[in-house]
């Protein structure tokens, strides 16, 4: 029934919605994908520059959504439809636009070269990686063999966090934590890598910002309370760290549903790139 609403009450509800403007993008690269990079003369591959300018020039992304599939009963109860959820459907990737300085031309070359290093699996070191990149694109008869997922996409290390114009206000009184009310959401996304870099049209007309705009793809997200102290401690684990131990879980994952039990993975990857059983850099796998 109606009730009586005090002025704080509504102040807390209609007179504080949230904002479109206030949010951060914090995206990390594998290891074997900043290697790459380093070799192709990207500057400071291990962080910093690289993933820190990419987390401030970010000037679009979006809060991702998900449905819920569902299978039609009608045989169980005379006149009535039912409606089982068999199964929670994501988006199959989120947008990011990005400032393009003028300096390194950062995003597109880190975009451009992660997803040259999914499509460059035929060399068998990270030296010949690069030079053939350098060397043999031109050729006429190059052809493309992909890199197996757990080197390129990041398991960990993709993350959107929305918070609100006051975020800080918790500095004073509150011994210097930043959002110690823990206001705000982070989208932790999972398994991510890009899979598009849109066109950038570029024109004698007059001037304006270069933005560059980079499809992610990712199997699932999951959301987590607070902002947290992103910009000192990342949560997400080294990839070196993370792969070892989904090849060592013996329960069955939804990612490896796609190509069988662990062991059969390490045999037909070997078997992909040279029949072998070392992985793509000359690593033992399995």
């Amino acid at each position: 029934m109606p009730n009586r609403k005090s002025l704080s009450d509504i102040k807390a509800t209609i007179l504080r919605p949230a904002m479109t403007s206030q949010y951060r993008v914090y995206i990390d690269f594998p290891n074997d994908v900043k290697f790459y990079m380093k070799s192709k003369g990207l500057a400071d591959p291990q962080g910093g520059v690289l993933r820190g300018g990419l987390d401030f020039a970010c000037s679009e992304a979006s809060l991702p959504g998900s449905s819920l599939a569902t299978l039609e009963q009608t045989s169980d109860r005379t006149g009535v439809t039912e409606r089982h959820v068999h199964r929670r459907m994501f988006d199959d990737r989120i947008d990011l636009t990005f400032y393009v300085d003028a300096q390194n031309y950062l995003p597109i070359r880190a975009f451009e070269y992660w997803k040259e290093y999914i499509t460059i699996g035929n060399s068998q070191t990270l030296a010949g990686a690069a030079a053939e990149s350098t060397s043999k694109f031109a050729e006429t008869n190059y052809f493309y063999r992909m890199n197996y997922p757990d080197f390129y996409a990041l398991d960990q290390g993709f993350r959107v966090v929305k918070f609100e114009r006051d975020f800080d206000g918790s500095f004073k009184g509150n011994g210097g934590v930043v959002n110690g009310t823990k206001n705000g959401l982070t989208y932790n996304f999972v398994r991510s890598f890009p899979i598009a870099v849109a066109s950038m049209p570029v024109s004698y007309d007059a001037s304006s910002l270069l933005k560059c705009t980079v499809s992610m793809s990712y199997i699932r997200y999951y959301i987590t309370n607070g902002i947290g102290d992103s910009d000192s401690t990342r949560s997400s684990s080294p990839q070196s760290e993370v792969t070892p131990a989904l090849k060592k879980q013996n329960i069955s994952q939804e990612y490896y549903n796609n190509f069988g039990d662990n062991s059969q993975n390490a045999t037909n990857f070997a078997d992909f790139v040279n029949g072998t059983v070392k992985g793509p850099f000359g690593e033992a796998i399995g």
